[in-house]
């Protein structure tokens, strides 16, 4: 029986863009064999054209028009990792009216815009999934609403970034002042070269508006969000958790406190005995309490281009076996 054929459109080839590409690329024969779906990425829609990747690429699949995605009747799924609120958002709009279902790993999009969204996907009668926008690859919201729907949920907190926790594993083990431990994470590629909206908590926030959203149905913009970053950790805090049998961690919670809901980002000293303490470097974890499955804690690769495009194609290969029957 042939494969069903599914074309996918792709908004953005940077890093992340790459390692989606790179894992259908790698991974091809295992999906097709697994799931009866031969997807395929004919346009790319990307500047940097001549930028050197680890993938092959053809010239002809290049294009600066975002309508040759948006509107082409050939494609079914847009992937969107432009990054950034706009010209993204738009561009997700528009390939929801046109017909088509979107895969986003664009957490700043989501969740400046999440109603209007989501709102957009019920309207066309599509699907817009975006598995990746918050634990990277780590399969966090597919089991918040698949596996554990039946639970009403009464907290979430995690470790949702990679580059300040990073960091504070540095200053803590060691030795590292803030100043060398983000050279250090800058070295790694853990972190960019303007480290802003990671290390004063703006990328936590984001994420942790749209868990807001899906666990507890309260639309909070992240900008409502009380949020510290870690600039201000001296290595005397961290000697001090240190002397209190703890770590500090750069925590985003909240939590439902009778009927309504309390939520931050912010460092906070972690208890060694907590399964967060032992979350370290780049990799992160999410804590969840229901009220039927108890505590669980998802972890593992919170950011990078293979965990990330790893979530990315999960959720176009979802898509796609739910649109072909497979």
């Amino acid at each position: 029986m042939a494969a069903s054929k599914v074309n996918v459109g792709l908004l953005g080839m940077g890093n992340i863009g790459t390692g989606a590409y790179k894992t259908l690329e790698m991974n091809r024969r295992l999906i097709e064999e697994n799931t009866g779906l031969d997807i395929s990425i004919p346009k790319i829609l990307e500047k940097d054209t001549g930028r050197k990747r680890d993938v092959t690429v053809l010239p002809e699949q290049f294009t600066q028009r975002p309508d040759d995605i948006l509107k082409d009747p050939d494609i079914s799924i847009v992937i969107e990792l432009l990054g950034g609120i706009e010209p993204a958002t738009g561009f997700m709009l528009a390939a929801m009216e046109n017909g088509k279902h979107v895969v986003t790993a664009n957490k700043a999009a989501l969740a400046a815009n999440y109603d209007r969204l989501v709102g957009a996907a019920k309207a066309n009668g599509v699907m817009l999934r975006f598995e990746a926008s918050v634990g990277g690859g780590i399969p966090i919201l597919n089991a918040l609403t698949t596996a554990l729907l039946a639970n009403e949920f009464v907290e979430i907190q995690g470790i949702l970034n990679g580059t300040t926790n990073y960091i504070l594993t540095q200053m803590a083990e060691g030795g590292l002042s803030y100043g060398d431990a983000l050279k250090a994470a800058q070295g790694k590629g853990f972190a960019e070269a303007d480290p802003t909206e990671d290390v004063e908590g703006h990328d936590v926030a984001n994420k942790l508006s749209i868990l807001i959203s899906l666990i507890f149905g309260r639309r909070i913009p992240p900008q409502d969000i009380p949020t510290e970053g870690i600039t201000g950790i001296s290595m005397d805090d961290i000697a001090r958790a240190a002397a209190e049998d703890s770590k500090i961690k750069l925590i985003a919670v909240a939590h439902r406190d009778g009927a309504g809901i309390e939520y931050s980002v912010k460092p906070a000293f972690v208890k060694n005995s907590h399964p967060l303490a032992g979350v370290n470097n780049e990799f992160n974890a999410i804590f969840v309490k229901g009220n039927a499955v108890g505590e669980l804690m998802f972890y593992g690769r919170g950011a990078g281009p293979l965990p990330t495009g790893s979530a990315v194609m999960g959720d176009v290969i979802e898509i796609a076996k739910a649109t072909t029957g497979e």
